[in-house]
């Protein structure tokens, strides 16, 4: 047989990982053997059979010459399946399946004769030694990982680890090169994502028992004291932290535990969340969770033992506390909490003290809501210089870098919002902040901004009249007016403008109102929401006023010059309290009852940046307990979001979760004393959050409040026990949205429909495959999962909804966020809504956003009593390239931003213009979601 020439520098990968010269004549002989297995030794002499092979042969390298024509490495694997499917192409299908039987048989001959170590292939030890790859090791350790799950191929794991290890690799990147193997298989099976976890524990746990120089086995509970004693040394610990009864903790630790953990959910925290020396996180997993525990237990009297319950609630993850907790519970400078409220006053001497302040807190991963309403209008006159102020926005523009300059102690972004009531006369250039157009000295491209908006426009929107601006200079007294009083104080001014020579400026509410929401289309900001319903129902409106909400508008807290409002945050995570088919209220009682504890001393420990910090925390001591996982529990109960069985769900749940938490706060107030301004409060009123709805009725026209009021608990006890025992804390809920934290626990974001059923999800940790679990437990429940529906799955990016296979029903439940009518996401949001004291980071999701869409959903948010809304997510023009339906790659892509909330053209010059039409945003490779800052705020949680 003459030899086949090979073009290029192709060169062959073996199994031994050694690498080689390309061969085609091996190639040859192998298919020889093939056709000699098939018709017998006679063929040996046949010219019939010697043509057929050549062709065969330049078949295979035609496709490599093809695909490499400058010459490359291919893996001899590769090479065996091109000879294969060249059989198959040609019709030798007894020769092909000769082939595969003989490949299977030398895959099984090396098994036996390799049992504990590759025959050839070695890696380095940590001492730079060579020593045989064992094979044994290296199978026990992936069906460790794999063990009490379902799907996993272990063989095919190690296959596909050896076949990327070369020889005299190091040791210690042999399990990179597993974790490797078995992420790439999360999308065809979801249960691959808490082997790769497994694996990355192994690989963690055994570094930071090095770092500590214990021996590889030791039990997590038994390096407890070595590693606190290491964090105290190396000034990262609180010394306190020794003082408690270590060997008491240790034996409570449950490192089996980690095996919940998912990949992004272990990475994440490996990532951010563990205490490092050097690069090196010696923090192992559980010990975290006991740092963190331990560090809100302090000041407890049996504080061993509430220490090992706040680890049993965060561990679990039925409960898991905010970022800055777990950043910085345990350590020197315990800042544990999440949002900081301030107001600036009309002082040049204060708005640079608010910057110093802003700096102070955000360096210490505080999230920012500033408000800055009473700063004085451009051209309003300056008595000091006799000259005319530039207004308020150079000063935000200020703000803006200051978020960029100090970014959170380098772990995480700078993060600010800046909130002006849609009065002030210069609303309308504040609705331009963000553009990307225009004087730059006068944009913020880095800060969000929201809008915040008394009832009286709303109702001037509806009733399309006249809307009139003001500097705050003139009206100083409207930034502090609610409800009726400031109607009737606004109005009054109105009369008096044109006789006094007020400065001030004329405009149809409608105008303004089209304005406001075409910013929003176009740059996502400023956010809408509603000053009068945080104010009316504020439980602490006998002492101030609520200004403006938080960086994430879930907070609604007073703030002065003498107060910056704090809020202390975390989430229970509903899905763990679904049990049978329905919410498990007696679990969920315990959670309240324990993460409201943990809540409350925060207040206590926490390390406060500014004194006005500090004053209003423990003078008022609010905290915000939310909830994440609501999607899961939907689909736990088999419910869509779309669906009245799932807002009368949010209805339910909420109301459970209020009840106890408003109780808990009562529990403690008799134990701690109640909270200082408690006297007056809407709570010593027997007005509970429920009971307030009716002061914002009375105060609105009866067709604009549209709140549903029914109740199911017991509230009349409770409102006598709050009377008369007292609340610890001037508020106790608020949902945050849990950007961070859901990613630790594996489940949905707060209150947030799934966004894409399969997408690559994007944040400070890298790029993660997402597949939604319950999708394929259902698909595989029917005998439908297959490698053709994650195909599917890929080409519709992530719906359901055009895949014929699946059943109505299925469809109904895993629509996804773009897929389900806006107005579900409103009427769950209101039920809840009315529960809560505070309020709701409540993003809005809208396919084919126009001008009309935009204005209903907007004022229907206002009509059910919500009280702030988030960010404004519209359906983009994507298609995702399918270049990974056959290569499986889809963890190997570039981060873009699906859905971003960008348009070209204002919803107000197209009015029933598509999203689609509008330029939202570029194609991705695949879907794609929650980029670090757009739009998902992680300064909260």
């Amino acid at each position: 047989m003459n030899a086949i020439t090979t073009p290029g520098q192709l060169q062959v990968i073996k199994r031994t990982g050694d690498v080689a010269a390309f061969d085609a004549d091996k190639i040859a002989v192998a298919i020889g053997k093939a056709f000699l297995a098939v018709e017998g030794q006679q063929s040996a002499d046949s010219s019939r059979i010697h043509d057929r092979i050549t062709q065969l042969t330049e078949m295979v390298m035609n496709t490599f010459n093809r695909r490499l024509p400058s010459g490359g490495t291919i893996h001899i694997e590769e090479i065996q399946d091109q000879v294969e499917l060249a059989l198959m192409r040609t019709g030798e299908q007894k020769v092909a399946r000769a082939y595969v039987i003989y490949r299977e048989q030398r895959s099984e001959a090396r098994k036996q004769t390799g049992a504990h170590h590759h025959p050839t292939l070695q890696i380095t030890d940590a001492n730079g030694q060579l020593q045989p790859l064992d094979l044994g090791k290296l199978q026990a350790t992936i069906e460790k990982a794999s063990e009490g799950l379902e799907g996993i191929d272990v063989q095919a794991i190690v296959d596909e680890t050896v076949k990327n290890l070369y020889n005299g690799v190091k040791q210690s990147d042999i399990s990179t090169t597993m974790m490797m193997a078995t992420r790439t298989r999360i999308e065809q099976e979801p249960n691959y994502t808490y082997v790769t976890a497994r694996l990355l524990r192994d690989d963690l746990v055994a570094t930071g028992l090095k770092f500590l120089g214990l021996a590889t086995d030791t039990e997590e509970g038994d390096a407890l004291e070595t590693y606190l004693k290491k964090g105290i040394e190396l000034e990262l610990l609180s010394p306190e932290l020794l003082n408690f009864d270590l060997a008491k903790l240790a034996a409570a630790i449950k490192p089996e535990r980690s095996n919940q953990f998912t990949y992004l959910g272990l990475q994440t925290l490996f990532d951010r969340y563990f205490i490092h020396s050097n690069d090196v996180r010696f923090e192992l997993p559980q010990l975290f969770f006991m740092r963190v525990s331990m560090g809100l237990a302090l000041n407890e009297e049996q504080r061993e033992d509430r220490a090992i319950e706040f680890y049993d609630l965060l561990s679990s993850f039925d409960y898991m506390a905010s970022t800055p907790t777990l950043f910085n519970s345990g350590t020197l400078r315990p800042q544990l909490s999440s949002c900081y409220l301030t107001t600036i006053q009309d002082d040049l001497y204060d708005i640079y003290g608010a910057m110093r302040d802003n700096a102070l807190l955000s360096k210490w991963a505080g999230g920012l809501g500033n408000d800055w309403t009473p700063v004085r209008a451009l051209n309003s006159y300056i008595k000091g210089t006799n000259g005319k102020s530039q207004g308020v926005v150079p000063f935000l523009k200020v703000a803006n870098d200051t978020a960029v300059a100090v970014n959170q102690g380098g772990k995480r972004k700078g993060a600010v919002c800046a909130y002006l009531e849609t009065w002030h006369l210069d609303i309308e250039e504040f609705l331009e902040l963000r553009k990307n157009t225009g004087d730059d000295r006068r944009r913020t491209h880095d800060m969000n901004t929201a809008n915040w908006v008394p009832d009286l426009f709303m109702q001037r929107v509806i009733e399309d009249a006249e809307w009139t601006l003001f500097t705050p200079s003139e009206t100083p007294d409207l930034h502090d007016l609610t409800g009726a009083a400031f109607a009737e104080r606004y109005a009054y001014y109105e009369g008096i403008a044109k006789e006094s020579n007020m400065l001030h400026k004329k405009i149809r509410a409608k105008d303004l109102w089209r304005k406001m929401l075409s910013m929003l289309f176009e740059t996502g900001h400023p956010w809408i929401t509603f000053k009068d319903v945080c104010n009316l129902r504020s439980p602490q409106q006998h002492v101030g006023v609520v200004h403006s909400s938080n960086l994430c508008t879930e907070i609604t807290l007073n703030t002065n010059k003498d107060e910056i409002a704090v809020c202390n945050l975390g989430s229970i995570n509903l899905v763990q309290h679904v049990q049978g088919g329905k919410l498990d209220r007696e679990k969920l009682a315990r959670t309240v009852k324990t993460a409201v504890r943990m809540l409350d001393n925060v207040i206590d420990i926490n390390y406060y940046a500014v004194e006005q910090a500090r004053n209003s925390n423990l003078k008022h001591r609010p905290v915000g307990m939310g909830i994440m996982g609501f999607q899961d529990a939907l689909y736990e109960l088999g419910m869509g979001y779309g669906s009245d069985e799932a807002v009368d769900f949010a209805d339910e749940s909420m109301e459970v979760i209020s009840y106890y938490a408003i109780q808990t706060s009562s529990d403690l107030a008799i134990e701690r004393g109640v909270y200082s301004t408690f006297k007056g409060s809407l709570w010593d009123q027997g007005i509970l959050p429920i009971d307030s709805l009716e002061i914002v009725a009375k105060s609105r026209p009866e067709r604009m409040f549209e709140v549903d009021r029914t109740q199911r608990l017991d509230w009349d006890t409770l409102r006598a026990k709050v009377q008369k025992d007292g609340m610890r804390n001037s508020n106790v809920m608020a949902i945050a949205p849990t950007a961070t934290i859901s990613n630790i626990c594996g489940v949905s974001q707060s209150i947030e429909p799934t966004f894409q059923n399969l997408y690559v999800k994007s944040n400070l940790s890298g790029e993660f495959t997402v597949i939604n679990p319950y999708l394929v437990r259902a698909l595989k429940d029917r005998g439908l999962w297959d490698s053709v529906m994650v195909n599917d799955l890929k080409h519709f990016e992530g719906s359901v909804q055009k895949i014929a296979r699946i059943p109505d029903e299925l469809k109904a439940i895993f629509a996804t966020a773009f897929e389900v009518d806006t107005r579900w996401i409103v009427d769950a949001a209101s039920r809840r809504q009315k529960w809560i004291d505070q309020a709701q980071s409540l993003n809005l999701y809208i396919s084919g956003a126009n001008g009309k869409k935009l204005d209903i959903t907007y004022k229907m948010a206002w009509l059910r009593g919500l009280k702030t809304t988030y960010y404004l997510r519209a359906l983009g023009a994507t298609s995702a390239e399918k270049s990974t339906i056959n290569t499986g790659a889809l963890n190997a892509v570039k981060p873009t931003t699906v859905a971003a909330p960008v348009a070209a053209v204002a919803p107000e010059a197209k009015p029933e213009a598509p999203a689609e039409e509008e330029g939202f945003s570029q194609a991705a490779p695949v879907p794609q979601a929650c980029s670090i800052d757009n739009p998902d705020c992680e300064a909260c949680q």
